[in-house]
């Protein structure tokens, strides 16, 4: 006599595919979770904020920003309070949560359940980069009420600017915190890109004051096509600094746009190589 015997077979849970509406979902639930974190820390939040429009208020107060050309100075000011949200927001804290999140196995965690690590890193990043958007926007907004508003020749190289920043920074934040050990050694590892970048990216000094070889030299590194594509959106100026019209823009812009698409492709190559997700043994 045969006895026939079924076997049931648990399927493994499946790994999400990319491109469904569930992505989507969980990069929110993530970003949510995130956020919370951020509003529960009520003294960085009003920092973070605040910041703008006490910034542009103490120029103004101070008389810092000349009377030559107003509208200028404004898209300078206002691409300076960018270019700080987006290097230190974005880039510097990004990399300390990163480690920080690592090092707790919250992201070990994360990879346990259905989310890929694409979705780790952009849910992760959003509340960063909100922070940031936000910034841009008191900025703005104080820029307007306090100093003569810049022309915004071209706003959609302003998002460019600020959103393709964003990405390129969050890639190369990832692949920074793989080569920090704690959370405090994060402070060393982003002080090459925060110490190199920052004086070639164009930040000092009126638009077009520098040339020679160091402004070539500074026009391929990652941070400068931030500087270089809000002041085209801002303000109209180019690289020489020449004011330039709408259609101008586009053509002026060509250059730091693939500079800042190809940085983001490093960063991306960069946080695939040296991302870590488990604690170092």
């Amino acid at each position: 006599m045969t006895t026939t015997t079924t076997t049931t077979t648990t399927p493994a849970r499946r790994r999400a595919t990319p491109g469904t509406g569930g992505g989507a979902r969980r990069v929110a639930a993530l970003a949510r979770a995130e956020l919370r974190l951020l509003v529960r820390n009520r003294t960085a939040l009003f920092n973070a904020l605040a910041l703008p429009p006490m910034t542009v208020g103490l120029f103004a107060a101070l008389g810092v920003v000349g009377d030559g050309a107003p509208a200028a100075a404004g898209a300078v000011l206002l691409n300076l309070l960018t270019f700080m949200a987006l290097a230190f927001v974005v880039y510097y804290n990004l990399t300390v949560a990163f480690v920080a999140r690592r090092e707790e196995l919250v992201l070990k965690r994360y990879l346990v359940g259905e989310c890929s690590r694409a979705e780790i890193l952009v849910g992760t990043a959003v509340p960063a980069v909100v922070v940031a958007l936000a910034q841009t926007l008191l900025g703005i907004v104080a820029v307007s009420v306090f100093l003569t508003p810049p022309a915004f020749v071209n706003p959609l190289l302003m998002v460019v600017a600020v959103l393709g920043g964003a990405a390129m920074l969050t890639a190369l934040a990832a692949a920074t915190s793989g080569l920090s050990r704690t959370v405090e050694s994060a402070q060393l590892t982003t002080l090459p890109l925060l110490v190199v970048a920052i004086p070639f990216a164009g930040l000092f000094g009126a638009p077009g004051a520098s040339s020679g070889v160091l402004d070539t030299i500074g026009t391929f590194t990652p941070l400068r096509p931030i500087t270089d594509l809000m002041l085209l959106g801002a303000g109209g100026i180019d690289g020489d600094g020449q004011v330039v019209t709408f259609a101008e823009t586009f053509g002026a812009a060509a250059l730091p746009a693939a500079v800042l698409a190809a940085w983001t492709v490093v960063g991306v190559l960069a946080a695939r190589r040296w991302m870590r997700w488990e604690p170092r043994r």
